[in-house]
């Protein structure tokens, strides 16, 4: 038997006794079970059944009284996690797993099956208490060269373990494939930690979905790491991590042995064009002398200087001038290594006091532009990505779009899960995967939009830029071909520069057509373009609508 099916067999065995912890259901429907009277009368039963379990009661949907196996059509399942969702919330707990196996013809759990044919069995874990549901959410871009110590330095953070100098604590952040089937999961981010009124929150265990759902429920404030890829033949990998999500800072690692690189200048230009108010980590500082570490620290600062930046040394003036400073013109740095740990209670101050920089855009219309799709058993099709702006909320009725002609696709929200953590509600911020009805997953594409039911989305093929030239091995005349990367959307586009040209370091407008599609492109937006060797950076000023 797979670890898998062995779940279901426990609390099959287990069994529903009075005073347990386990309750079956073969079905729960919005009509019946929320009606007046039956919501209260079963959020206190919830209630009793996490009470007995010390914080926590495994529901199993898709079962006779008995225990036997009878299997519910796949949108029969998602309706009766719905309206767990509520009942749940009413009771003072949230719904912290879901783990689903498809029915055979013969009335057998198999993990193998999609559920066509005998229905669905799941089991869904509740933890007692419910959702951090205040503001204070930072989301944090990493970035820095293959073997610099970025992910070192994150899995410490968010566990609080020192590394044994071979980078093991790195592999506490790898998000494998196979995450993603076993779960609704909006896990964009590769690491997640957070702090309450004693301190630092960490994980246990970072391998375990629930210990990343644990820190959601218990931290106070939130802290995700939204990563990137080292390798420079990976750079548009980490333009869209940078450029397709609503960060608040980015945290560049430069190693104290290495020095700055090639891929280090990339992504420090990257971060810096983009007005993203920036940490500098020089990691490893327990494998170089002093005199190297100040060495390093002078070549970062004159990295900064010919930027127009300003290099701040936290050790030298201290946290508070750090939070109080950093901005787009102001960069922070500070030495740290993941095996002495130095240098990580300053980045935990950082991290716990940093104010939030994208509130300003949460009281308006919900948007979120999609950065990964996938197909989850008995869900179905689900959008992941960083909220924009506004709220959304299960039952939200949106448009998803544009498709290649243009138009917009009615879809409603299933359900929201941020972290593991399945929510009823998520705002401005938070990264998400939104399970959608009324579209499947084939049909839902990197770099679309969901918006609210009634808006008028104008999406278009062009649009003008105001755009600066970083590096170019000649001069960009038109018809030039880059990528661009605008939001999550990464698209190959034809270049038409005022006055026919732009020379490396020039600043001009230009005309940008996308290549193949359309795409909603709004003035004030802020993209990324490269091809080759070349990059630059551009803001949206006039949109100049389909062609």
């Amino acid at each position: 038997m797979s670890p898998d099916r062995a779940v279901l067999r426990r609390a099959l065995d287990r069994g529903e006794k009075e005073g347990g912890s386990v309750e079956f259901k073969e079905r729960l429907t919005k009509d019946l079970h929320l009606a007046e009277g039956r919501r209260e009368s079963l959020a206190a039963q919830l209630r009793h059944r996490v009470l007995s379990g010390d914080g926590e009661a495994t529901y199993v949907v898709g079962v006779t009284d008995d225990g036997g196996i009878a299997g519910i059509a796949p949108e029969d399942f998602s309706e009766s996690m719905d309206v767990l969702s509520l009942l749940a919330e009413e009771a003072g707990a949230h719904i912290d797993e879901v783990q689903t196996w498809g029915v055979d013809e013969d009335g057998h759990a198999d993990t193998e099956d999609d559920g066509s044919a005998g229905g669905l069995v799941g089991v869904a874990t509740i933890f007692e208490g419910t959702v951090m549901t205040d503001d204070a959410h930072i989301v944090v871009g990493t970035a820095g060269h293959v073997d610099h110590g970025k992910s070192t330095l994150v899995g410490s953070l968010v566990t609080g373990e020192a590394d044994d100098g071979q980078g093991g604590t790195r592999s506490f952040l790898d998000v494998q494939p196979h995450e993603i089937e076993r779960g609704l999961s909006a896990d964009l981010s590769y690491g997640v930690y957070g702090f309450d009124e004693d301190g630092p929150v960490r994980m246990d265990n970072p391998h375990r979905k629930g210990d990343r759902a644990r820190i959601v429920q218990e931290a106070d404030r939130l802290v995700s790491f939204v990563d990137t890829v080292g390798h420079e033949p990976w750079l548009r990998t980490t333009i869209r991590g940078l450029v397709g999500q609503k960060l608040d800072y980015g945290l560049l690692t430069v190693a104290a042995d290495d020095g700055p690189t090639k891929t280090t200048r990339e992504h420090l230009g990257i971060l810096l064009a983009t007005d993203l108010p920036t940490i500098v980590a020089i990691t490893k500082a327990d494998i170089v002398g002093e005199e190297r570490l100040l060495e390093v620290e002078r070549e970062v600062e004159r990295l900064l200087r010919d930027a127009e930046k300003t290099p701040l040394r936290v050790e030298r003036h201290g946290v508070e001038a750090a939070i109080d400073e950093i901005s787009e013109t102001v960069v922070p740095i500070l030495s740290t290594s993941a095996v002495t740990t130095e240098g990580l209670d300053t980045l935990d101050e950082l991290f716990e006091r940093l104010p939030k920089t994208t509130n300003s855009e949460e009281q308006g219309q919900f948007r979120m532009y999609v950065d990964r799709s996938y197909s989850v058993t008995g869900v179905g099709a689900v959008a992941s990505g960083t909220i924009q702006s506004g709220e959304v909320e299960a039952g939200d009725e949106l448009l998803l779009g544009p498709m290649a002609d243009g138009s917009f696709r009615d879809v409603e929200v299933r359900s929201i899960e941020m972290h593991y953590h399945r929510v009823d509600e998520a705002s401005a911020g938070r990264i998400v995967g939104i399970a959608l009805k009324g579209v499947n997953e084939a049909d839902i594409e990197r770099g679309m939009v969901l918006l609210p039911r009634g808006s008028d989305p104008d999406p278009v093929r062009e649009f003008e830029a105001e755009v600066m030239v970083l590096n170019h091995p000649t001069r960009i005349g038109d018809g030039y071909e880059p990528v661009v990367h605008l939001e999550t959307a990464s698209e190959a586009a034809a270049f038409y520069p005022e006055g026919g040209q732009l020379l490396p370091g020039d600043s001009g407008k230009a005309r940008v057509q996308f290549k193949f599609r359309p795409y909603l492109v709004e003035a004030g937006q802020r993209f990324v373009f490269r091809e080759g060797s070349s990059k630059g950076v551009g803001t949206v000023t006039d949109v100049t609508g389909v062609e």
